[in-house]
């Protein structure tokens, strides 16, 4: 049966592979079920409703990826999406939570109509490399300013806007003791490393007594406070038009690089440079988002992080399928993850931001036509606490510093319609 499914001898590989590969890629991601439910949180989320909503997302990504594209590339809510959801959505933007549960759907029903008619293509061939390169950066930058304020080393100051926290606290300690213990994990090739990570910091902290015991293992949280949600009246808003679009945005270009770089790690690229059954990839993509939206959690999209079970050997969805029933498994320690303080997760939440902003190598900064709009993208997003304003206006900068510098050509016609688009949102509905 699993070679009928996965074609195991094809892809030259076993079943004591794959179920190696799987339990590595869950230990390089499984942070996601304690970082996820602490930062939609503070969206007003249950937290336990949205732990369970979590890991069954991830298992009904992990396993439509597996069976249906046969790809050994895993799927959870992803991290920068469920920033966007919680800090420019709902608290940003005033919009209720159950208003952007709708909101994701939404994204996620598009997301499906691209793949099926295969405009996806279209637009990410369209999109400079620059601006898909600085969008990722810059929500590291965002992610990496979440971390620093939920540890308490970023504090507000009214007059310098921001300042340093007293780091002489509790909380900034034992984050940047969580840090140094994640890099150095990782740099020793430890694959659980930032969950070792997490829990340490915890454990730190029930030490210290700043963290109460309440168990390890127990039944899954109730549901019932996040499952079917979703609020469709805000969507008619016209501003919300921007969030569905920037939902859809940043999960297009993820879920493509993710795609393409895991792909090339395993050998999978076909012959002419195109991957095999990307449709269905992106219909497994777009469907557990829309799913994962009516269980309450933010976009399910594809994880960088399957690179490590590919580098373990992984080939085929037996790969993806084992993750997706490790993290079934998970949905019985809510105990743990609740005790997760905001602190313990910022190590993590900062090691991803540097993950993120690796790519900025690849600009060509001689060029500044090409390096200007990148730098707008990154320091906006988290300046103005706000994915979608980076967006926007790095889109904008790019089409206007080329037209200005007589490159105007260079520029495709999405990018100018999408500038357009975007300038007229910031004049009329701001």
């Amino acid at each position: 049966m699993l070679e009928t499914l996965f074609k195991l001898k094809e892809n030259n590989t076993n079943l004591r592979t794959e179920l190696i590969a799987g339990l590595t890629t869950f230990l390089t991601m499984a942070y996601i079920i304690f970082v996820n439910p602490a930062i939609l949180a503070d969206a007003g989320m249950d937290r336990g409703a949205v732990f369970v909503a979590t890991c069954l997302a991830a298992a009904i990504g992990c396993f439509i990826m597996g069976l249906v594209a046969n790809y050994p590339i895993a799927q959870a809510p992803g991290m920068g999406l469920n920033a966007f959801f919680t800090y420019t959505v709902v608290l940003g933007m005033g919009h209720t939570w159950q208003v952007a549960l709708a909101a994701v759907f939404i994204s996620g029903l598009l997301f499906i109509l691209l793949s099926i008619f295969k405009i996806r293509e279209w637009i990410i061939n369209s999109i400079p490399m620059a601006l898909r390169t600085g969008i990722s950066a810059g929500i590291g930058l965002f992610l990496a300013l979440i971390a620093l304020k939920n540890a308490g080393i970023v504090v507000d100051n009214p007059a310098t806007l921001v300042s340093m926290g007293d780091v002489t606290q509790l909380a900034p300690i034992l984050a940047a003791v969580g840090f140094f213990i994640t890099i150095a994990l990782v740099d020793r090739g430890y694959k659980a490393a930032v969950m070792i990570g997490i829990i340490s910091v915890t454990a730190l902290g029930l030490i210290f007594g700043d963290v109460q015991y309440v168990g390890i293992m127990s039944m899954p949280p109730s549901l019932a406070p996040t499952f079917l949600q979703l609020d469709f009246s805000g969507v008619l808003d016209v501003g919300l038009i921007s969030v569905i679009f920037a939902f859809l945005f940043v999960d297009l270009f993820d879920t493509a690089g993710t795609l393409v770089g895991v792909s090339q790690k395993a050998n999978l690229v076909g012959e002419d440079g195109k991957i095999p059954r990307l449709n269905r990839a992106l219909l497994a993509d777009s469907t557990a988002t829309s799913v994962g939206a009516l269980l309450g959690t933010s976009n399910t999209t594809s994880y960088i992080e399957s690179v490590a079970g590919v580098a373990a050997g992984g080939r085929t969805g037996l790969t993806a399928v084992v993750v997706g029933i490790l993290f079934l498994l998970a949905l019985f320690f809510s105990p743990l993850a609740g005790m997760v303080p905001a602190y313990a997760t910022a190590g993590a939440l900062f090691y991803v931001a540097i993950l993120m902003m690796s790519g900025l190598v690849s600009i060509d900064w001689t060029d500044l036509t090409e390096a200007a709009p990148v730098v707008v993208v990154c320091l906006l997003m988290p300046l103005t606490f706000s994915i979608a304003n980076g967006i926007a206006l790095g889109f904008i900068s790019y089409a206007v510093i080329k037209l200005l510098s007589g490159k105007g050509r260079d520029v495709h016609i999405s990018v100018w319609i999408l500038a357009i688009v975007f300038a007229l949102k910031f004049t009329f509905m701001m």
